[in-house]
């Protein structure tokens, strides 16, 4: 086990040559040693326990050190931890595609296992481009896609990412440009307006000749705001891509495996896609592996094309054994289904606990989905200020731009909710303290 030698001259060098996401190297912000999790905390090298609100970035679902997913790593990488995938499997890759489309809907057919959430988008736009082409119709080389939305930052994925909001503005110049309508304004729990989606429709009209494919997160938009938006939405996005025959990318890596409520969000609108993207969740967080699924239909359209038929992507470390192994046990931990028990209660918590919320300082709106809770404030947090008074808290939340928001672990206690909803609301009665200046 590698421990910190000094934590003061550990950190000192970290400070001034790790970088870290989403920050300067130059100026960064501030680092916690962390050098243990378990269950629902983080253990601090100070000793401090942080509940953790952001299920490291959505993934670890069923909590850390799970004994089952310890098993699955531990048995695995006795018998071979990597191994190239071009002209192999293994027993993990298959069993973790089978469990795959068991939980996914019947049209979904093959699997494409990634490496990580960004490259699952990066196949699946790759499977809409390759698909059209093998179909003689080259033309439709555009994406469509809605504002606010985030999909990774890699290239092609920061393509369909908000251009304005989004995280990469700076690259706009050599990105492709592609197709943007206004993000939806009827939030789930809102009377549906078919006004919502004139702006979409009039867009495929205008350029459905030159479509192929419509990329969305489903019924919640992640890091591009933490939005959620109304089922009837989806439906017509569905009715959209039958009508003008272009395909339907879910970008499912955030919100797949529960966590709205559904096991999928497509559930919501009871539609099913042409191409799944899957991820974060897929291993509970133990390590990176990510899915693109898609049909028979979408899959035998590429086979029969140009250059042999060949899907061009090959990651090196594409499924990789010990990664598949360990989704394989998350999956099984899903396919148990205590998710359906715990998100709902975790969705009540978080209700009991942030019902005041509105009424705070600064406080724009308060907004919760399955195991999903976010405060939006009228100005951007300062970060370092903020997180520093959470950490001394007891708990783990990244705030981003306006938004505090938590989606805690499945596994997280009614205790341990209560404690992370405390100090959300701690912040917001002094967040004065804590935003940026007007």
């Amino acid at each position: 086990m590698i421990k910190f030698q000094s934590i003061e001259h550990d950190l000192a060098f970290d400070r001034e040559h790790i970088w870290h996401p989403y920050t300067s190297l130059t100026n960064p912000l501030p680092t916690y040693p962390v050098v243990r999790a378990e269950g629902c905390e983080l253990v601090l090298e100070t000793g401090e326990h942080l509940i953790d609100g952001m299920a490291s970035w959505w993934s670890a679902i069923h909590g850390y050190n799970h004994p089952k997913l310890n098993a699955a790593a531990h048995s695995q990488i006795e018998q071979m931890s990597h191994v190239m995938f071009g002209g192999i499997t293994h027993p993990p890759a298959v069993a973790v595609a089978r469990q795959l489309l068991a939980m996914t809907p019947a049209p979904l057919d093959a699997v494409f296992l990634a490496d990580s959430g960004s490259i699952a988008v990066e196949v699946a736009i790759k499977m809409a481009l390759q698909f059209q082409v093998s179909r003689g119709q080259a033309q439709r080389s555009k994406l469509i896609t809605i504002r606010q939305g985030y999909h990774g930052d890699t290239f092609a994925a920061m393509s369909v990412c908000d251009p304005v909001n989004g995280m990469h503005e700076l690259f706009r110049s050599v990105l492709p440009e592609h197709l943007f309508a206004p993000a939806p304004m009827t939030r789930p729990d809102e009377p549906w307006d078919p006004s919502d989606t004139l702006a979409l429709e009039a867009l495929f009209a205008e350029h459905h000749q030159s479509i192929a494919a419509i990329i969305l997160e489903p019924i919640v938009q992640g890091a591009g705001g933490m939005r959620f938006y109304h089922p009837n939405y989806l439906k017509t996005v569905r009715q959209l891509a039958d009508t003008y025959d272009v395909l339907l990318i879910a970008d499912e890596i955030a919100t797949g495996f529960g966590r709205t409520g559904k096991l999928f969000a497509c559930e919501h609108a009871a539609i099913t896609p042409d191409i799944l993207c899957l991820g974060k969740a897929l291993t509970g967080g133990y390590m990176t592996l990510a899915a693109t699924l898609t049909t028979r239909r979408v899959a035998e359209t590429i086979g029969a094309g140009p250059g042999g038929g060949s899907l061009m992507h090959g990651p090196t470390f594409m499924g990789n054994p010990l990664a598949c192994a360990v989704a394989n046990a998350s999956l099984t931990l899903v396919q148990e289904n205590h998710w359906q028990i715990q998100v709902p209660q975790l969705n009540q918590w978080l209700r009991d606990g942030l019902a005041d919320a509105k009424h705070m300082p600064n406080v724009e709106d308060c907004r919760i989905l399955g195991a999903i809770a976010v405060i939006e404030m009228t100005r951007p947090w300062n970060v370092a200020a903020v997180q520093a008074e959470l950490v001394r808290l007891g708990v783990w939340i990244r705030p981003f731009g306006k938004l505090l928001y938590v989606m805690p672990p499945y596994v997280m206690t009614a205790d341990q909710v209560a404690h992370l909803t405390r100090a959300m609301l701690t912040v917001c009665k002094s967040s004065e303290k804590y935003l940026q200046g007007v």
